[in-house]
């Protein structure tokens, strides 16, 4: 088989050979290259000891107990070539990681030890010239699981997911990642040991959670995240969502409140790639729940829901320990999704509608509710919200504080000849609030004659 690798692919692999050692590419890269996708990340197999390794690559460096050594890459930033000696791993008593590790004698062994088909296989490079050539080493069947779309655990799957209970989210993700399907075998190992992911830290569960939304198959993803039991458990507070009606007269819904958070989700996604978004898109209605009500007449109220909805949103980036900027900005999307948008709102409403959302997240809210729209079953748009998006434009085009005035403290004392003093800041605040009612523009040279007049009221 001929294909095209890195120069520095190809060099790792020759100096370790001319060392006497094998050498093989293994990984997500053989995965990519039989894919016909771009590689990112190049991860090597041998049988060289770290301390071998070390002495022949004079940048490496080795810092970890299992035996990784990495090579920096020749092009900034990126994620460093990294080169594992083969090995064994038994007792898992973690979950997550082995409790005892060993030097393999074969690049068997160690395809062995890994998690799925389709990351099991190997390629030996034959040539290098004058085309490199290079032979796949498929031990497990990987390249017919890529033909099939399917994830597959190696060997026994419930053995797989006992020794890291991790590598379940990972299928999910990868499935998502792929739009593969997980194999049938592995997806009910899945279930059965989905409780043991309550033993690996958040931090990690977060980490595949937030891969999984930012691939290109989120909603499918869910969709087997919610089928292998691991929903309930990362999630219980949406997994509560399905089953709550919220189809009754007058109302736009036809979904129930979980089937309808996913599909939000889905046309989220195809405007907006942003993993924290798409998650509020997820998690908007997670207040519906506990805020049903039926009234006498058939129809359903979920009065506050979003407030509800927001306080749910914080346990949950607690949960999932998202940062201090992540939550924020989960809490907001959450919080304020419900907007309104009536033609007759004033500008104040809309600049406040901005401030509360954060002016940051302006797009982001925009994305949800068309979301939101879509998977209720009604059209992406309608006039009034097509009016709204036309006026937060032209709002954005005010100042928002006293920073966005085309003026300062200082263009203030040297027209009004004062010193530093709350005169400086009456003058601002009042400037501000004729700019913001319109009797003003924002401009310097009216703001500066407008100054003068303010001076003389003042005195």
């Amino acid at each position: 088989m001929e294909i095209k690798l890195p120069e520095k692919v190809i060099e790792i692999i020759k100096i370790l050979k001319d060392n006497k050692f094998e050498a093989y590419i293994v990984g997500g890269a053989v995965r990519d290259i039989l894919m016909g996708k771009e590689v990112y990340d190049w991860d090597f197999t041998t049988n060289a000891t770290p301390e071998q390794m070390l002495k022949i690559f004079s940048n490496s460096y080795y810092d970890n107990e299992f035996g990784t050594v990495g090579i920096p890459s020749e092009i900034e930033g990126e994620r460093p070539y990294e080169i594992t000696t083969f090995r064994t791993e038994r007792k898992y008593d973690d979950k997550r990681h082995p409790s005892e590790v060993k030097w393999g004698k074969t690049l068997e062994e160690d395809l062995k030890r890994r998690d799925f088909t389709i990351n099991a296989m190997a390629f030996d490079i034959l040539k290098d010239k004058p085309k490199v050539e290079v032979r796949l080493i498929d031990y497990f069947d990987g390249q017919k699981d890529i033909e099939k779309k399917l994830i597959r655990a190696v060997g026994e799957p419930q053995e797989r997911f006992s020794e890291d209970a991790l590598r379940m989210m990972r299928a999910v993700r990868i499935a998502a990642e792929l739009n593969f399907k997980i194999e049938e075998k592995t997806l009910e190992a899945i279930k059965n040991n989905a409780s043991l992911i309550k033993k690996i830290a958040y931090e990690r569960v977060r980490d595949e959670l937030l891969k999984l939304l930012a691939s290109n198959h989120p909603y499918e993803g869910m969709l087997i995240l919610r089928e292998s039991g691991l929903m309930e458990i990362i999630l219980p507070e949406l997994e509560k969502t399905f089953g709550v009606d919220q189809v009754s007269p007058n109302r736009h819904h036809i979904y129930d409140v979980g089937t309808h958070s996913l599909l939000t989700l889905k046309y989220t996604a195809l405007k907006n790639n942003d993993p924290i978004t798409r998650l509020a898109s997820l998690i908007h209605d997670v207040g519906k729940y506990q805020t049903y009500k039926k009234q006498e007449n058939g129809v359903i109220t979920f009065y506050n829901h979003e407030v509800v909805g927001a306080k749910i949103a914080n346990r949950i980036a607690d949960r999932l320990r998202l940062s201090k900027k992540q939550k924020d900005k989960l809490w907001r999307l959450v919080r304020y999704h419900q907007f309104t948008v009536d033609e007759k709102q004033t500008d104040s409403a809309i600049r406040r509608f901005i401030r509360e959302v954060g002016i940051e997240n302006v797009k982001d809210a925009i994305d949800i509710r068309v979301g939101d729209r879509l998977g209720s079953g009604a059209r992406e748009t309608s006039w009034r919200l097509e009016e709204f998006k036309r006026r937060l434009v032209e709002v954005q085009k005010e100042p928002f504080s006293i920073r966005d005035l085309k003026i300062d403290g200082n263009q203030i004392m040297e027209i009004l000849k004062i010193k530093p003093g709350p005169k400086v800041g009456q003058v601002l605040q009042i400037l501000f609030e004729k700019v913001v009612n319109k009797e003003l523009p924002n401009e310097e040279e009216a703001l500066k004659e407008e100054v003068a007049n303010i001076g003389k009221g003042l005195s």
